[in-house]
C-alpha cells in the first residue's frame, strides 16, 4: 500500500464514523449532547487501517488459510519414516534421505551446497574429506502435498494430463506409477538413490557397481537389501494390506517415503493463517506493513501468488542470482548451471529455476538454488535493483572454500533476467518489514520438529541433529 494512501484512508474512516453518528441521531426528539469522545490514538488508528488493508488485499489475492493434506494411513507413514532415516538405501550405507533433509533444519541442511555420499557430520558442520560439494542447495520438504514439480529445475513434474515426467524414462513403468498415491512426492525418493554423489557412491559397493542410468537394477538391488530384514517385511505388509510382499517394488518404498514426508512436514498453522481466519492480533505492525509491501507494492506476488506463496502456474524464473560451486552442467569443469534448460532443451529456459514456496521460509537458510544468500534479509534485499545487487554480490555469505569458484558471468545471467524484476525498487526499510511478514509464515511446530526414530530395522545409525536447530 502506498504511504500516500494512509491519510486518505484515515479521512475515509473518519467520514464513515461521522456518517454513522449522524445516522444514529435521526428522529424528531432532541437529544442531549454527549461528551465528545476521546481523540483516537494515532498508533492504534494506523494499525487498524493496516489490518483492514492487509485483509482487503489478501481477499483480492484470493489468499486463504493453507489446506491440510488428505488423511494418510499411519502404517504407510511409519514405513516411510523408517526408510527415510535408514542408511541402508545408500550404496555405502553411510547416508540416508534425511541426512540432507534434517527435520531440525526445516527439511534442509543449512549448507549452501549439499555434501552427499562420503560426507561426515550433520547440518552446517557437515564436510567432505575431499572437499566435494553437490551442485545445488538442498530443498525443503514443507507442505509437499501442494507441489506439482520437484527439484530446482523441475525435472520431476506432474503434467497437466496427470502424466509424470522424470529422468527415469521407461524405467518408471505404468505398474510402478499405479502404486503412487501422492503424485510427484511419491516418486521423489526414486532418484537420489541412483545418483552417485547423493547416495549411490562408487563402484566398490554392490549398488554403485551397477551402470549409471540403470534405474531398474538399482531399485531392485535396494529391495533385495530390504528383504533381508523381517521388520521391513512386516512394515511393508502392514502399509499395503492385500498386497503380497514379493509383488512389491521400490515404488512401494518410494511411495511410503513420500507419505512420511507429507505427514511429517505438513505445517499450516502459522500466524498468517490465523490472521486470515480472523485473529488480527497475530501479525505485528511491521509484519502488517511487510504484508502490504509483499502483496501489493513490490511485485512479489507476481511469482509467489498461491496460498503456499509459490507460482500458481508452476513457472520458472531467472531472478538474477550469482553462480558458484561445481554447477549442474553437461560440460565437465564448467561450473555453470543452466537450470530449466537442462530439462526442456529450450535456450529460453536458460538459468530459470523453480519458485520455492515461502511457508516456513524463515527456517530454511541459506537461500537460492546454490544457497547464495545467508539470511532472509539478504535475499529480500537482492530484489531491490537486481542488476546492481548481482554485480555487488557479497561473496562472504558462502563458505570460504567456495568463494573462489564464483563465476564472473553476470552479463550472461542478466541477459534473460525475468522482466518482472527489472523495475523493482524499494526503500531500505521495506526489507525489514517484508522479513517480518515472511516470519509470520512460520508454523511454531516447525521450530522443534523431531521426526527421527530411535532405531531403524537395519540397525544402522540414525541421523539426528543433537541440540536441535543451530
Amino acid at each position: 500500500m502506498s504511504r500516500r494512501m494512509v491519510p486518505q484512508l484515515e479521512k475515509a474512516t473518519a467520514a464513515g464514523v461521522l456518517l454513522a453518528f449522524l445516522g444514529a441521531c435521526g428522529g424528531e426528539e432532541p437529544v442531549a449532547p454527549s461528551p465528545p469522545p476521546p481523540p483516537p490514538d494515532p498508533v492504534e488508528t494506523s494499525r487498524e487501517i493496516l489490518i483492514d488493508s492487509v485483509r482487503l488485499v489478501a481477499d483480492q489475492r484470493n489468499l486463504d488459510p493453507l489446506d491440510p493434506h488428505d488423511p494418510i494411513r499411519p502404517e504407510l507413514v511409519e514405513l516411510g519414516r523408517m526408510l527415510a532415516f535408514d542408511r541402508v538405501l545408500s550404496g555405502e550405507k553411510d547416508i540416508s534421505c534425511m541426512t540432507c533433509h534434517l527435520p531440525e533444519l526445516g527439511g534442509s541442511d543449512a549448507l549452501s551446497l549439499t555434501v552427499g555420499q562420503g560426507g561426515q557430520g550433520l547440518g552446517a558442520d557437515r564436510i567432505h574429506p575431499s572437499g566435494v560439494f553437490g551442485p545445488r542447495h538442498s530443498t525443503t520438504l514443507f507442505n509437499l502435498h501442494l507441489r506439482r514439480s520437484l527439484f530446482w529445475d523441475g525435472r520431476l513434474e506432474e503434467l497437466e494430463d496427470g502424466e509424470l515426467r522424470t529422468d527415469a524414462g521407461a524405467h518408471l513403468t505404468p505398474e510402478m506409477i499405479d502404486v503412487f498415491e501422492f503424485g510427484v512426492t511419491s516418486a521423489q525418493a526414486l532418484f537420489p538413490v541412483e545418483n552417485r554423489q547423493e547416495m549411490r557412491g562408487g563402484s566398490d559397493n554392490p549398488v554403485g557397481a551397477l551402470p549409471d542410468g540403470a534405474f531398474t537394477a538399482v531399485w531392485a538391488r535396494l529391495m533385495d537389501r530390504l528383504v533381508e530384514f523381517e521388520d521391513y517385511r512386516a512394515l511393508f505388509v502392514a502399509a499395503y494390506p492385500g498386497v503380497a510382499f514379493d509383488d512389491m517394488t521400490f515404488a512401494h518404498a518410494s511411495n511410503a517415503i513420500g507419505a512420511f514426508m507429507i505427514e511429517g512436514f505438513a505445517m499450516n498453522d502459522t500466524p498468517f493463517d490465523r490472521f486470515l481466519a480472523g485473529d488480527t492480533t497475530q501479525l505485528s505492525t511491521p509484519a502488517l506493513r511487510g504484508a502490504l509491501r509483499f502483496m501489493n507494492e513490490h511485485r512479489c506476488m507476481r511469482c509467489h501468488e498461491t496460498d503456499s506463496f509459490q507460482d500458481r502456474q508452476g513457472d520458472f524464473h531467472n531472478s538474477g542470482v550469482p553462480q558458484f560451486g561445481p554447477g549442474f552442467s553437461d560440460e565437465p569443469g564448467v561450473g555453470d548451471d543452466l537450470g530449466r534448460e537442462r530439462v526442456t532443451g529450450d535456450p529460453a529456459d536458460r538459468r530459470l529455476f523453480q519458485v520455492p514456496p515461502l511457508r516456513n521460509v524463515e527456517l530454511t537458510a541459506p537461500y537460492g538454488h546454490a544457497g547464495q544468500f545467508a539470511t532472509l534479509e539478504a535475499i529480500v534485499r537482492h530484489y531491490n535493483n537486481v542488476e546492481a545487487r548481482l554485480r555487488e554480490y557479497d561473496v562472504s555469505q558462502i563458505p570460504p572454500e567456495l568463494r573462489g569458484t564464483l563465476l564472473n558471468n553476470f552479463d550472461e545471467i542478466l541477459a534473460n533476467l525475468d522482466t518482472l524484476l527489472i523495475p523493482v525498487r524499494f526503500e531500505e526499510g521495506d526489507a525489514g518489514d517484508i522479513v517480518e511478514f515472511l516470519k509470520s509464515l512460520t508454523d511454531p511446530r516447525a521450530l522443534t520438529l523431531d521426526l527421527a526414530p530411535d532405531t531403524v530395522p537395519s540397525g544402522l545409525p540414525v541421523d539426528r541433529l543433537t541440540g536441535g536447530r543451530r
